[in-house]
Order: C-alpha cells, then sequence, then structure tokens
C-alpha cells in the first residue's frame, strides 16, 4: 500500500506555473521584459537585428585565451553571457563617473559615453544610445522563455547586457541599454 498519491492534474499544472513564475520573476529584467510583450508596436528601427555595413575588424579568440585576459567576473559576463547582482560596487563607481566613454572590457571598443547614461533604478548601468550604432548588435535572446533584446559588443562578440524600449524614461531615443558594469571600463576625457 502506498501512502504517497500522485496529485490530480491541475494541482500538478498549478505547482509547474508557480515554479515558472518564481524563474521569471528572480530575473530583475522581466517586469521591464512584461510590459514590453503587451505591446504590439514594431521594434524601432534602432532595435534591427540586421548586420550594419561596418569597418570594425572581428576579434576572435578561443575561451582559453579569454580567460588570460579577462578577469573573471568579465569572462563570465562577456564569454558565459552572465548577468551581475544589481547595486553592485561596479555599479556604485559608475554612478559617480560624469565624462568619458565606456570601453567594452574585452577589446576596448567604445561603446558608450557618459553624456548618454542616466539613472534607471535598476542596479546596472543605462545608457539612451551607443557611442556609434555599429559599435553594438543587438541579437535577439530568446533564453529564459522569454524575448529580449540582447546587446553585444561588435568587435569581439562580448555579452554586454539588454536594451528594453518604451519604458518612459523620457530619453532622446526611448530606448534602455542596460550594461553590466562588469563588462565595461572607463576611460575620462583627461586620459
Amino acid at each position: 500500500m502506498s501512502f504517497f498519491k500522485t496529485p490530480p492534474l491541475p494541482i500538478i499544472i498549478g505547482l509547474n506555473a508557480l515554479m515558472a513564475c518564481s524563474l521569471i520573476s528572480c530575473n530583475p529584467q522581466s517586469s521591464q521584459f512584461a510590459l514590453k510583450t503587451t505591446n504590439s508596436t514594431p521594434e524601432p528601427a534602432s532595435l534591427t537585428t540586421e548586420a550594419q555595413p561596418s569597418n570594425i575588424q572581428t576579434i576572435m579568440k578561443t575561451n582559453e585565451e579569454w580567460k588570460e585576459v579577462l578577469s573573471p567576473k568579465a569572462y563570465h559576463i562577456l564569454r558565459e553571457h552572465g548577468t551581475e547582482r544589481p547595486f553592485g560596487p561596479d555599479y556604485k563607481k559608475f554612478k559617480k563617473i560624469s565624462d568619458g566613454g565606456f570601453h567594452c572590457a574585452g577589446c576596448d571598443l567604445l561603446l558608450f559615453e557618459a553624456k548618454t547614461s542616466f539613472d534607471s533604478r535598476s542596479g546596472w548601468p543605462s545608457f539612451w544610445k551607443p557611442a556609434q550604432d555599429q559599435n553594438v548588435k543587438v541579437i535577439e535572446d530568446l533564453s529564459l522563455g522569454m524575448k529580449r533584446m540582447e546587446v553585444r559588443c561588435a568587435r569581439c562578440d562580448g555579452h554586454l547586457g539588454h536594451v528594453f524600449e518604451g519604458e518612459g524614461f523620457g530619453n532622446p531615443t526611448d530606448l534602455r541599454y542596460c550594461i553590466n558594469a562588469g563588462a565595461l571600463k572607463h576611460e575620462s576625457e583627461t586620459q
């Protein structure tokens, strides 16, 4: 005689739905994405995933070569598509910067300028546009069971973060490039 009975199907479905909601709510970007999925307007031209003409020469390295030149944190973000915790120490340093540019920690390509950063209160550096459109790639990301737009460095193909549209921050592009601070290195205008 078994004392454990399989729960009825509606309970199993409910538990699976609860587990899925828990997974999504652990993703700090899920609430922004939920707003985006309800928007039926097409992606703006600036979020196109089509390749743009570029004279940027691609850098190709093996994982072992990347591990030799990147910190463990930068490797995790850029090469393993990792995400740092919000409001971390790198983010706190970022918040104090008001000049210069932010370069890829992997290949030194200029990605964003400090003058296009803004406080999105998300815990990650936020920018309303790249330094040059050709310096970043935007790629559809279907991980975690949702559609997002991933931002990568155009030179080394390193993962930087994601870009969101239509969140109402009132910046000139209505975009938020939500970028991991550990994927960036700052160079001031005086350097």
